[in-house]
Order: C-alpha cells, then structure tokens, then sequence
C-alpha cells in the first residue's frame, strides 16, 4: 500500500510567501510602459513624459514600431546624457550636427539623469525637450517627449513606441474639436 504524499506545511507556507512576495516586487517597479505611437506623436493633444533618475537610466525604445531613429534634439542637456544602440545623428540646443543623419540606425535611445552642469545661457528648468525623428514603413514620424527630471526609486525602465492599432476609423489618437 502506497503512503499518502505528506507535503510539509513549512514548505507550503514559504512558497506561498515567496510568491507573494515577488509579484509585489514587480507590481510597484514595473519594468516597461509603453504607448502608442500616436500618441508618442501628440496627436491626441498632449506631449507624452518620459521620467529620468539618478539611480538608473530610462530606454525609449522605437523597435515594437519597427521604426529607426534619424535624427534627435535634446534642448537641455545639462541634466540628462543620451546613448544609442548604433550610429546616430545627434543635436544639441545650437545647431552642430554630430553623426551622419542619413545613415542613422539605432532604434533605442537610453537616457541618463547627471548633476546639473552650468552652461552659460541656458535657464535652470525643471524638465526638457527631446524631439525624434524616426523612419519606418516609409514614413517619418516627428515625436516631442517632455523630459522630466526625479528623484528617488525609479518607476519603470523602458518606455516602448509600439505601432498604431488598426481600426476602420480615423487614427485613435486624434481628439475631435467640439
């Protein structure tokens, strides 16, 4: 006669804990927000945020849109450093170009929050400017983001562009005048 399987109410109890335990973890640091790329675009009527720490930096990544970025403008940037994953035309507040902007083919920028640094002329401001041009599907799409600059526990990590959903209506995004 076979004896009945005595799982031990200790193991039961911390597995049920670690769980518990682990899904509240992820709940209050969610790793991705994403938005659709009509709105990352304000046509709905407002321009999208994008929040910075100190502690760790926030990707905007364009690869669920399947689009590649040209072309990038950050209007301040004595709080916050930009990095791409390849080569990038980049410019800063003035017009110097750096980079080669027709051959431009990264899709993520990573942004990075740093102790303001004084450059003479630029006004002390709560948040920024990062305007993208991007390519897909042969179209180009201009995205205005306001840069918020934070501190404490960062809130997410990644905020991803993803494609317009389809629908038979005009774009979703769009708010009718009244």
């Amino acid at each position: 006669m076979k004896k009945p399987f005595n799982f031990p109410i200790t193991s039961l109890i911390f597995s049920a804990t670690s769980i518990l335990m682990a899904s509240s973890v992820f709940a209050n640091n969610a790793v991705l927000r994403s938005i659709f790329s009509c709105q990352a675009q304000g046509l709905g009527g407002a321009i999208p945020n994008i929040k910075v720490w100190y502690e760790q930096g926030t990707n905007l990544s364009f690869i669920p849109a399947g689009e590649t970025i040209k072309k990038v403008w950050l209007d301040d940037p004595s709080q916050v450093t930009l990095d791409f994953d390849g080569p990038m035309c980049v410019q800063f507040g003035g017009d110097a170009d750096t980079g080669d902007c027709e051959d431009s083919a990264a899709n993520v920028i990573h942004l990075r929050r740093i102790e303001k640094l004084d450059i003479p002329g630029l006004p002390n401001t709560d948040n920024t400017l990062l305007t993208v041009i991007t390519e897909g599907n042969g179209k180009k799409r201009l995205y205005a983001f306001r840069i918020l600059y934070q501190q404490g526990t960062p809130e997410y990590n990644t905020l991803a562009v993803f494609s317009d959903p389809p629908n038979s209506g005009e774009t979703p995004c769009v708010r009718e005048n009244s």
